[in-house]
Formats: structure tokens, sequence, C-alpha cells
């Protein structure tokens, strides 16, 4: 007998949304799309934008649902991390792990009523473009998307084109 395939219907259920691998690389940048992966587990993102083979700056933008991101910036010292809504940990794994990545000290019970709310390393950008003041301030539109956020962000750092490109390809 052949190895068979499992029903599609056993898959782990995959947010809508996209991943996307930048890399700023003698003065210039590049971005290219994550494995669908990177969306259900941080650990599959680490080692994904691990493997990209850069003398510069690499992170990850990983889109989930529209409702919030993760910025995933892995270095020798362990990995950067910043989760654009706290509260999305009580419907998603991924912010669950990030929350638990992150040592914070939150709770379902904090989660439950609260605003949504930023949660890690808010620096994590500032030293290839994006000072932390100006990330709070992205954060703080809560009336945009998680994408349009990612826009913003592509935008002030000089990288919106090339964003745009590889969403294009995602027919996003």
């Amino acid at each position: 007998m052949g190895a068979q395939r499992a029903p599609a219907q056993e898959q782990p259920d995959m947010p809508d949304g996209f991943g996307v691998a930048v890399v700023r690389e003698d003065g210039k940048w590049r971005c290219a799309p994550m494995r669908r992966a990177a969306l259900t587990s941080l650990a599959a993102a680490e080692t994904e934008l691990r493997e990209i083979r850069s003398a510069g700056a690499v992170f990850g933008l990983l889109d989930i649902d529209d409702e919030f991101f993760v910025i995933v910036r892995p270095a020798p010292a362990g990995t950067r991390l910043l989760l654009s809504d706290a509260t999305a940990a009580l419907d998603y794994d991924i912010a669950a792990e990030v929350l638990e990545e992150l040592d914070a000290d939150i709770g379902p019970e904090d989660l439950d009523e609260a605003e949504p709310f930023e949660e890690g390393d808010l620096g994590l950008l500032s030293d290839v473009g994006l000072p932390d003041a100006v990330l709070s301030v992205i954060l703080d539109e809560t009336d945009l998307y998680a994408d349009e956020q990612l826009g913003r962000i592509a935008r002030e750092m000089g990288f919106a084109d090339e964003l745009s490109k590889v969403l294009e390809r995602l027919g996003r």
C-alpha cells in the first residue's frame, strides 16, 4: 500500500493572513513570502527566518486574520518579539506562544475584558529605521487592520514597494 494523505479536515485551522520575511542588506530591502506554517507556529516562523542567510537585519511580519500582527526578529541573544494585540492570545495559539516566549505575566483573566494592547519589544526595529515612538503611534491607530498597520511600518521604513510586490504575488 502507498502512503495516504491526511484528509484536509485533519489539518489545523489555518488563519487567513500572510507572513513576509524582510531583509536589509547592503542598504537595500528584500521581501519574500514565508510558509503558511509561520502563521500558526512561532517556532516555525523563527526557524524559517533563521534559515535566511544574510549579513544584514532579518525579521518577519506575520499578519493573522487581519486581526493582529507579530514581528519576529531572531538574534543570537534570543528572538525579539512584538505582538500588536495581546488579547488575541485568547483565540490564537501563536499569540499565546508569543506571550509565553516574552514571559509576560498575563493570564486569560487579565485578557478577557481588556482593551487590545501591545506586548513585547517596541524597539525591535529601531536600529533599522523604525523608532519605538513611531511604532507606538502606528499601534495606537486601532481603526486600522493589521495589514494596514504593517503597510504603515513598511512605508516608514522604506520597503513598501517590496512588500506590495510580495502581497500581490500572494493575492492579497
